[in-house]
């Protein structure tokens, strides 16, 4: 069996681990679920969730790599076989579910930022992206035809994620990581830098984002509630949980290692990151309502319509450097995304390395034809529709699925004892008690509390007031095809050598 891959420096591991957390939800979603859910005084449910499902989950995904050195179906499989379509679920269901039109608005950052040269999008930023970028058609299953500057910038994005996953772990991710990070941090410090010195900005931010409504976030009411259900869900999103990313990153870690320490480090730096381009986000966003003379509450969008209509129309207004600031958001989101995409990719690689024995440089190569054409339904003029729609359902309940069964199989069936055990022989710093507790009943327990609202919520009323057919056809019927991948994938036998993994000595005996 070939020898593993390894990082070749913590430094180099937490920055990949920190770009795959770091994505396009940190600056276009978080800022807005404060402005939503009582602005400051949000941060008091998101640190809760950081400390009681973050970080513990965290803790979990590394250990699990690093114990088994395996992707996420070896490393189940070896735990016990029966739970191996858990373990292929879950890349599988980010793959398919989240890579495929997670490129594609990787593709229309590209485009976006060849857009900023000459404001390209006019005064009417909103009509610009709907009608003459997207084309966007009137229903999801009215296809329209492909969009070929978004086809350009998707298949752009496959060809940089397939030159950087190529090569092993630590001379493809890990240098484009140490490349990637620290530009996107620095880019985005002068981002913020930029914005706070916008008339109108700091107003806006002590009054929107850092002013504390705490009646909206009492949880003993039916509205308070779904703040600190929303606040969990952004914590297990942002971190990048239930994907395999971080089981099979941390399979690349040497044997001695820190796995508290980094978990802490990459649950932390992520949530700053998140706190941080709020500034910029609300700044920005102070900045045109003060200009235009409309209120906050009126220009403020979440998700796609901050990015590619709020933010163009910010630039418009500015006296000086339009041409600057685009170019300087657009390429913040360029890097985002590309460092999330690559390990949406290594994660699904690496699965399939381990079960069929693959060669890297194959492997690679076929997954990202087959991304890149699975990529093409999202560039057609109903790709906007079919993509929330999809990302809706994996969302809410691919993924939360993923992180529940983690931790039944993590905290019952291989026991947490044996997890923390392991833990605290690798070195660093040691596992506090309370940790099983946690994956044993309180994070399992507070995940299905999300599930459940998540649920509540779809039989309220159709979401986005979408056909039942559509949400059947392109959601479930999404995530039905994964788990059908998965069962697929499952059944092809393991040779006895993967299986018989061999822990330290001290661990057998728990295993009961």
């Amino acid at each position: 069996m070939a020898k593993r891959s390894l990082w070749g420096s913590k430094a180099g591991f937490l920055l990949a681990a920190i770009g795959s957390a770091v994505g396009l939800g940190n600056i276009w979603r978080f800022g807005y679920m404060a402005y939503e859910n009582g602005g400051g005084a949000f941060l008091v449910p998101y640190a809760a969730a950081l400390v009681l499902a973050g970080i513990p989950l965290m803790i979990l995904e590394y250990t699990l790599g690093h114990r088994e050195k395996a992707s996420s179906p070896l490393a189940f499989a070896r735990i016990d076989r029966r739970w191996e379509t858990i373990g292929w679920w879950m890349p599988t269901v980010a793959f398919f579910g989240i890579t495929l039109f997670y490129a594609v608005v990787i593709g229309w950052c590209m485009n976006y930022f060849v857009f900023s040269f000459n404001q390209a999008w006019g005064s009417d930023t909103g009509a610009f992206f709907m009608e003459t970028f997207l084309q966007a058609s009137d229903s999801p299953f009215d296809l329209g035809g492909i969009r070929w500057p978004i086809l350009g910038g998707t298949i752009l994005t496959w060809g940089i994620s397939w030159t950087i996953c190529y090569r092993e772990v630590n001379h493809g991710i890990e240098k484009a990581s140490m490349v990637f990070m620290p530009l996107l941090f620095v880019l985005t410090l002068v981002l913020v830098g930029w914005s706070l010195q916008l008339e109108g900005a700091w107003e806006a931010i002590k009054t929107h984002y850092l002013s504390a409504e705490w009646g909206k976030i009492n949880p003993f009411t039916a509205s308070g509630s779904k703040v600190w259900v929303a606040a969990f869900g952004q914590i297990f999103f942002t971190l990048s949980l239930g994907f395999g990313i971080m089981i099979t990153y941390a399979s690349y870690l040497p044997k001695k290692t820190d796995i508290v320490g980094n978990a802490l480090i990459t649950s932390v730096l992520n949530c700053l990151y998140s706190f941080l381009t709020g500034f910029a986000v609300f700044g920005t966003i102070g900045f045109m309502a003060a200009s235009k003379g409309v209120p906050f509450a009126e220009a403020i969008k979440s998700g796609p319509g901050l990015a590619f209509v709020v933010y163009p129309e910010a630039i418009n207004q500015l006296p000086s450097g339009q041409t600057i600031f685009g170019l300087l958001f657009f390429l913040v989101l360029i890097m985002a995304g590309l460092s999330s995409a690559i390990s949406l990719i290594e994660a699904f690689c690496c699965s399939l390395i381990d079960k069929f024995s693959f060669s890297r440089k194959k492997t690679v190569t076929v997954v990202c034809l087959i991304g890149c054409l699975g990529s093409v339904i999202f560039t057609t003029r109903a790709g906007l529709w079919i993509l929330d729609i999809v990302d809706h359902f994996v969302n809410n309940y691919g993924l939360v699925t993923g992180g529940i069964v983690e931790c039944l199989l993590v905290g019952w069936v291989l026991k947490a004892a044996v997890a923390r055990r392991h833990v605290d022989g690798a070195g660093g710093v040691k596992l506090p008690k309370l940790w099983e507790v946690l994956i044993k009943f309180v994070t399992p327990s507070i995940l299905i509390i999300v599930i459940g609202f998540a649920l509540y919520s779809e039989f309220s009323g159709n979401y986005g007031d979408y056909s039942t057919k559509a949400l059947l056809c392109l959601g479930v019927g999404w995530l039905v095809a994964a788990f059908i991948i998965s069962i697929v994938l499952m059944r092809y036998p393991w040779s006895g050598a993967k299986l018989a993994h061999e822990h330290e000595p001290e661990e057998d005996h728990l295993l009961v």
